[in-house]
């Protein structure tokens, strides 16, 4: 296998995880978490594909060696496909952590209502939560 060869090979594969990324950020924002756990398994073996790619690239590479354009157009692509993915990853985690975020508030906020729902008065006109009926006999 050439250097330019295995440089497309890699192209393509990051071009597959941009999709998969791309995919991902919708399934975050669908809240599909069985989809979204099938992608994950997905996106690992994607960049499993990935990992064993670059070794094969390392392998084939010499830094002192003279390539011709194309194989340096291979490079640029794949390094600007990196950084698209590398950005899509910053988004996805964003986005997760957004929507973490608004669970909490959410989690807050029915434990507020829960409480008001269970607010009482004592003897003296003053609000507390509970339901206290220690007092009641029949």
């Amino acid at each position: 296998m050439s250097l330019s060869e295995a440089l497309k090979q890699q192209i393509t594969l990051l071009s597959q995880l941009k999709q998969l990324l791309d995919n991902e950020l919708q399934l975050i924002t669908a809240r599909d978490a069985e989809a979204l756990l099938k992608l994950v398994e997905n996106k690992q073996t994607t960049l499993d594909d990935i990992q064993q790619q670059d070794q094969v690239i390392s392998s084939l590479y010499d830094a002192n060696a003279q390539y011709p354009e194309e194989v340096e157009t291979l490079f640029a692509q794949a390094k600007q496909l990196l950084e698209e993915c590398k950005y899509g990853t910053k988004v996805n985690a964003k986005a997760v952590e957004q929507g973490q975020l608004r669970l909490e508030h959410l989690r807050k906020l029915l434990i507020e209502v829960r409480s008001k729902e269970s607010m009482t008065y004592d003897k003296t006109g003053r609000a507390q939560g509970g339901t206290k009926l220690g007092g009641v006999k029949a």
